[in-house]
């Protein structure tokens, strides 16, 4: 069943590629030598010319990402089981503008929805920011466990002072290092490594405890940053690696899980009050169901990337990480210094996952 859907997912990605190089109007497009750097997509066309509802969603990846596959099978998902009445548009790799952009476009209501990075997240909804603490979560398993629960309603209930609401957790995933200056060891091994973060305040705490010179920068800039040597380095999910081709430009990947980011589904909320309630229900189902699905494709495909990955020359190593964790201990104390809810709610996250 794994490989029926990973296969499944890789064909839609080869399919939406090919498209995009042979310049079909109907497909998305993408820079494949560069990643997303630069790239302009069209929206997806899922062929309902008499929808009385056009969801616009934006996110900052690829079209080859598989977060745009499972997009795109929701967005014809949705257009089916409504009987044309809704459509769903996508646009990929920051057409509409950055993630923070983004962001205040929905919040504003000129933008229907978005895919919105962890690290936005945490500027509406602070409590988010501890799923980000460094080394908090060794496997998915455990972050399912947390996000799953009233924990995980928890964490993004602020949205709704800001005029926005989410429908569903999404995935970004269990984040890694790479290089292209040498193997990561151990944290000395990371000193002065000009390091690309996203615009999050934890992942730039994570890097400045251990050592590196992190800063951040607009994914669609990323690959010519790493091109050019603007910077050494950059973290993120083996799926962004794998999807950016960022073997091209970078010979090491860290096996570090250091610290793990979700990507959600989040819609104004003056739009969403525009929906009838039937409406709202297929989306909020859909939005589970392809996001689940979409979860799944990232941990069952990380074994094959890490492999054709090799195969482009990146050299991957999994280091002892207590060094690294004895290295970010301080990252924790000051988020518990600056938040009088952290602790607890760091308690009640680790007791969840040892349920």
């Amino acid at each position: 069943m794994k490989k029926r859907i990973i296969a499944t997912l890789l064909t839609a990605v080869m399919a939406i590629s090919l498209m995009a190089c042979g310049g079909s109007s109907s497909g998305s497009s993408s820079n494949a030598a560069g990643g997303d750097a630069g790239a302009q997509t069209a929206a997806a066309d899922t062929g309902s010319g008499s929808a009385e509802y056009t969801i616009k969603i934006g996110h900052s990846d690829t079209t080859t990402n598989l977060i745009h596959v499972s997009l795109e099978n929701f967005a014809a998902y949705v257009n089916e089981q409504s009987g044309g009445k809704v459509k769903v548009d996508i646009y990929a790799a920051e057409q509409l503008g950055s993630n923070a952009e983004m962001a205040e476009m929905v919040e504003m209501g000129s933008l229907d929805a978005m895919m919105l990075p962890q690290g936005q997240i945490a500027n509406y909804c602070p409590k988010i920011n501890a799923l980000g603490l460094p080394f908090l979560f060794s496997d998915y398993d455990s972050v399912y466990k947390v996000l799953d629960s009233e924990i995980g309603e928890e964490l993004v209930a602020d949205f709704e002072s800001r005029n926005m609401i989410q429908i569903a957790y999404w995935e970004n995933g269990l984040r890694q290092v790479t290089n292209s200056k040498k193997p990561i060891n151990t944290p000395a091994d990371l000193a002065g490594l000009k390091i690309r973060t996203p615009e999050d305040k934890m992942t730039i705490a994570i890097f400045t405890a251990l050592g590196a010179s992190p800063s951040p920068l607009a994914f669609s800039e990323l690959y010519l940053a790493l091109q050019q040597g603007t910077f050494d380095g950059q973290e993120n999910p083996v799926s962004n690696i794998y999807a950016n081709n960022f073997a091209d430009v970078q010979k090491y990947l860290t096996i570090t899980n250091h610290k793990y980011e979700c990507k959600n589904m989040v819609f104004s909320l003056t739009k969403w009050n525009q929906y009838p309630e039937d409406v709202q229900n297929l989306l909020k189902e859909a939005a589970k169901k392809f996001g689940d699905e979409h979860r799944k494709a990232i941990v069952d495909s990380q074994e094959e990337q890490l492999a054709a990955l090799q195969e482009k020359g990146m050299e991957v190593s999994t280091p002892d990480l207590a060094p690294f964790q004895e290295a970010t201990k301080s990252v924790y104390d000051d988020f518990y210094a600056q938040n009088d809810w952290a602790q607890d709610l760091v308690a009640r996250i680790q007791a969840k996952m040892a349920e």
